[in-house]
């Protein structure tokens, strides 16, 4: 009794001040007159997520802008890269053989232009060759479209046609009239292509020439326990390029070989430039592919008439259907393994950012970010698992 005595004085003696509750979920005091419900739990998941999105969308305007600004630059620097992968082999093999640095630079960058420069020469020529009769058959076969939509199963209106022919006409006619501006604009715009082609290619020298030395500079600017990280991550990137640019020139053969032929066998001309054509637009996917298909076509139309153009379509869709379902997956391999909607939309956005140069290069890059993202996860799961490894062990 004494004990419990001395217990409930103590108590007694040393009162606690009473304090309001706390609500568990949003941490304020509540009393009786304070009725504010607290915050959702899904509220606040949402803005702590909200917010870092904002910051996220932010630092990719300012990088597309600055990509925007500096886009000459930019552009040479990926010019070269893809010329740097494309013809490295090619310099390498000159080194084996007692070629130099600058030598086997050289060489390899001196063939490339001289196959380029020809193949843009027979192209030409093979134009000029048939432009007397491209521009008396492009009436001609506009004609025999227009009497088959006539009289096909369409059934359409002679009028009408007529009618929409005169439409887009005016309106091209008024577009040229009043887009001088534009033109103007165009034509500075390629005068910055060739510049940074130029450039490009004088960086590609270099990079043949000096490109291991520079790697390993940089390399050596790097903290050395992250070395091995950005060589793996560097591999991998340069083996995404290597592997999008061999399968695009495969692709680009078989499709250009099969068109080609194609155009010259339904009687067309310049079965040549329809080859090549459809060769450079399998540089980008999908949209390179509706692209050459559809100049096949109408050149196949202005020069052997609607019947051959006819045929030629029948062959781009098979053509191309058979590329797309089983050529390109074990072409590319892992090297494009990305969607074809993303592929799509990458082409889209990089057309309207920074036009015909953005759709080129947009799937390349989207290629090399994929998989060096997907290389630096699998980094940091091997690291996450020897941590954990080691723990344990201790």
């Amino acid at each position: 009794m004494q004990f419990y005595g001395v217990v409930d004085d103590a108590t007694h003696s040393q009162p606690q001040e009473s304090q309001p509750p706390v609500t568990e979920q949003s941490g304020t005091q509540t009393g009786r007159g304070d009725h504010r419900r607290p915050i959702h739990p899904a509220v606040t998941w949402l803005a702590s997520y909200a917010w870092r999105l904002l910051v996220i969308a932010c630092g990719v305007v300012a990088i597309l802008w600055l990509v925007g600004q500096l886009w000459s630059t930019f552009l040479s620097l990926l010019v070269a890269l893809l010329l740097w992968r494309a013809l490295g082999p090619v310099a390498g093999w000159l080194r084996l053989h007692g070629w130099r640095g600058a030598p086997a630079a050289l060489g390899a960058l001196g063939g490339f232009l001289i196959v380029t420069v020809a193949i843009l020469a027979l192209v030409g020529t093979s134009v000029n060759d048939q432009r007397g009769q491209i521009g008396s058959t492009v009436d001609e076969g506009l004609q025999d479209v227009e009497q088959w939509l006539i009289e096909g199963p369409f059934n359409i209106d002679a009028a009408e046609l007529t009618k929409a022919r005169t439409n887009a006409v005016d309106a091209a006619t008024d577009w040229l009239g009043s887009s001088g501006s534009s033109l103007f604009s165009g034509a500075v715009v390629a005068g910055e292509l060739v510049v940074s082609v130029v450039i490009g290619l004088l960086v590609t020298f270099f990079a043949l020439k000096d490109g291991d030395r520079f790697a390993r500079w940089a390399q050596r600017l790097l903290p050395e326990d992250r070395r091995g990280d950005a060589e793996r991550l560097a591999g991998s990137a340069w083996a995404t390029i290597g592997g999008y640019l061999q399968g695009a020139a495969l692709l680009g053969v078989v499709e250009g070989l099969a068109i080609g032929i194609a155009v010259w066998l339904a009687g067309g001309e310049l079965a040549l430039v329809v080859a090549l054509f459809t060769f450079a637009m399998a540089f980008i996917p999908f949209v390179g592919a509706f692209v050459s298909g559809v100049f096949a076509v109408l050149v196949t139309v202005a020069t052997g008439g609607t019947v051959p153009a006819l045929v030629v379509l029948a062959v781009v869709v098979v053509v191309q259907q058979l590329d797309n379902d089983l050529l390109s997956p074990v072409i590319y391999g892992k090297s494009l393994d990305i969607h074809p909607v993303a592929v799509l939309l990458s082409v889209t956005a990089g057309g309207s950012l920074f036009g015909v140069a953005g759709s080129v290069l947009a799937v390349p890059v989207i290629a090399v970010a994929v998989s060096v993202g997907a290389e630096a996860l699998a980094i940091r799961r091997e690291t996450t698992t020897d941590t954990n490894g080691s723990s344990e062990a201790v």
